[in-house]
């Protein structure tokens, strides 16, 4: 009696079959995996041998060493054992060059190497492909084109809407003080530099400081900020389809939306002005424009050039980096200062010198504070608004002392330990604003609170002026 083609032992045996064929292709990508990654670890031992590195797990690497609470002293502790670089293993087949000496940063700040895409992929979602992350000739176009809004001639006028921005946060925290002897100042500073930048670089009218969806969009990017850095160091996260369906994946999702719905209101807002009557040929007639307006321009004079969405990731660009680093930078200033009083009463009798008739801060009056803009620099020095920064080398790298990387490595640049640097400062964690005293002479790359090479800081000549306020 013969077997019918669909009986049950041969349809589990075609069953069984599938699944020996499954297991088998499985365990066969396993094993290949498992060897590119054994080949991973073992290249990046050979590339990374010339550079020391404190005993690291084979699988963690030194993310214990770094937890959240901890990684500043542990980075000093490996400033102060190897002076110009070390190796830091993120898991077992991912390191990175840690670099601190000055020579090393002008090699690398010297090239033209792309940042690196690793960090810089989780927070594409958040501000687009910006002046931040854009690369080669695109990135210089769209610098070229975003530079002459901060000319000098741009920048002086906007010294007197600076000024009232902080008298605004200054009358509030006058009213809080008289209820509370502490304040943290953080939120504040951050309302007054996102006010100062709308009123500068957006056209915007009207005080954000006392706007509620202002200090939504500001809780926004301090939640987007700190998921950045938590997933960072979670390797699980590391994976975009994995972190999406995560709590926090969701949260930084939803805070993004909410930052795109602030930038996208104020775009929409400057388009309708410009749309009125006679608005547009005013504006056009203007020697210089702002911010904004170079963007809507160049939208609109040649719309093959700028997208929407290259629009809209510039302004998300702009709007985190001139509002949220200033304000980090303004803070650390003031807690530098409130920690010693001495040089704080020295700049406020320098500024009351300034301002003896009560007239109001001007452009010719910033260069006429130098004790002042020691303290600023110093505290920049101990507490720098961006303490790293990443680049991904293209070619191969040989440094001064002979040490060499080939192209793919990773190299950190440690702004924090660069500033932190005893080779490079003496009695670094002294503060001390005669470093900066004039006529004093550094290593080009010793001080980098905007980074350095064709990629520093658009915005240098304007944070700078940000900081030196009549603070009380």
């Amino acid at each position: 009696m013969s077997v019918s083609a669909l009986s049950p032992s041969r349809a589990l045996g075609g069953v069984s079959g599938l699944l020996q064929v499954v297991s088998l292709h499985g365990l066969v990508l396993l094993l290949i995996k498992a060897a590119q990654l054994y080949l991973r670890r073992q290249w990046l031992l050979k590339a990374l041998h010339h550079f020391p590195s404190p005993p690291s797990h084979w699988f963690y690497g030194h993310k214990r060493e770094f937890q959240e609470e901890g990684e500043l002293p542990h980075l000093l502790k490996r400033v102060e054992k190897y002076p110009r670089a070390c190796v830091r293993w993120m898991w077992g087949t991912r390191a990175l060059l840690l670099v601190y000496d000055p020579d090393y940063m002008k090699m690398v700040l010297g090239r033209s190497d792309p940042k690196a895409q690793i960090i810089h992929r989780f927070i594409k979602p958040w501000i687009g492909t910006g002046l931040l992350l854009l690369e080669g000739q695109t990135w210089f176009q769209h610098r070229r084109m975003l530079t002459p809004a901060f000319h000098y001639d741009i920048l002086k006028p906007y010294v007197g809407i600076m000024a009232d921005s902080v008298r605004v946060m200054l009358d509030k925290w006058e009213e809080l003080v008289s209820q509370d002897s502490h304040l943290e100042i953080f939120g504040h500073v951050s309302l007054m530099t996102l006010d100062t930048i709308m009123k500068c670089a957006f056209s915007q009218q009207g005080s954000v400081q006392t706007d509620r969806n202002s200090q939504s969009y500001i809780q926004a990017i301090k939640d987007v900020s700190h998921l950045i850095i938590s997933r960072l160091r979670n390797a699980f996260h590391q994976n975009d389809l994995i972190y999406r369906l995560t709590p926090e994946g969701h949260w930084n999702h939803r805070a993004c939306q909410l930052a795109h719905q602030h930038t996208d209101a104020v775009i929409k807002e400057r388009k309708a002005c410009l749309q009125k009557e006679g608005e547009l040929e005013k504006v056009r007639s203007r020697r210089h424009l702002d911010f904004l307006d170079i963007l809507l321009f160049a939208r609109m004079e040649n719309g093959s050039s700028l997208s929407d969405e290259d629009l809209r990731a510039e302004v998300d660009t702009f709007m985190f980096e001139g509002h949220d680093t200033t304000a980090s930078g303004i803070s650390w200033i003031l807690y530098a200062l409130a920690s010693h009083p001495e040089h704080q009463q020295r700049c406020r009798e320098e500024i009351q010198s300034l301002l003896a008739d009560g007239a109001s801060i001007t452009w010719d009056h910033l260069d006429q504070m130098p004790y002042t803009t020691m303290c600023i620099k110093e505290a920049m020095r101990l507490y720098p608004p961006v303490p790293v920064i990443s680049r991904e080398l293209s070619k191969p790298i040989t440094f001064p002392d002979g040490c060499s990387l080939p192209a793919g490595i990773l190299v950190s640049l440690s702004i924090y330990g660069l500033h932190h640097n005893p080779k490079v400062w003496p009695n670094p964690e002294v503060f001390d604003p005669t470093r900066f005293a004039p006529g004093s002479t550094r290593h080009s790359h010793a001080f980098l609170p905007f980074s350095g090479g064709s990629r520093n800081c658009i915005r240098k000549q304007s944070a700078m002026n940000d900081a030196r306020w009549p603070w009380p």
